[in-house]
């Protein structure tokens, strides 16, 4: 029994058509063409609606105009803010990353210069010139008072501390 069925515009067994050629209405609709008189008539039509289009699309009124120059400031304004404002933020990033710099060359000469003066101390030699020169002397066991202070909190002396001889 030979194949009837229809595979696209054309039947396989019966024709050929080699790849890429165009059937006309294959994909498209079928081209009418308009008598000569007709298709100047649609030119006229066509320009005419046109040219109604162009003048409507081209005349805008003032309060349009005056609308979108205020529109045009106003985001102008706000992008000058925006950048003055970055700006601004990226100069005290600078002066904060400026500051640190120096905090932390000055925290190394301070410790550098505490190192050096504890290592140029001798406590011996301030232990003899304290105890031979000054006569100084630890303290005894009456002269030592003890006392208990709760976790986190200080000592402030508002008074003299009492003679231990009364």
């Amino acid at each position: 029994m030979a194949s009837t069925r229809q595979n696209g515009p054309y039947n396989r067994k019966t024709s050929y058509r080699p790849r890429g050629t165009y059937v006309d209405g294959n994909t498209v609709r079928r081209v009418q063409a308009l008598p000569r008189e007709d298709r100047q008539q649609h030119r006229k039509t066509i320009s005419r609606t046109a040219r109604k289009n162009r003048e409507r699309a081209q005349s805008m009124s003032m309060v349009f105009v005056l609308f979108l120059a205020v529109v045009s400031v106003a985001v102008l304004i706000t992008c000058v803010q925006f950048l003055q404002l970055k700006s601004q933020i990226t100069r005290s990033i600078e002066k904060t990353a400026e500051l640190e710099s120096a905090y932390n060359q000055l925290k190394a000469d301070n410790d550098a210069y505490e190192s050096q003066i504890g290592s140029s101390v001798d406590l011996n030699q301030v232990k003899q010139a304290a105890m031979g020169r000054l006569g100084m002397k630890y303290p005894s066991e009456n002269q030592i008072f003890t006392y208990q202070i709760e976790k986190g909190s200080y000592v402030r002396q508002y008074q003299d501390v009492p003679d231990a001889e009364k």
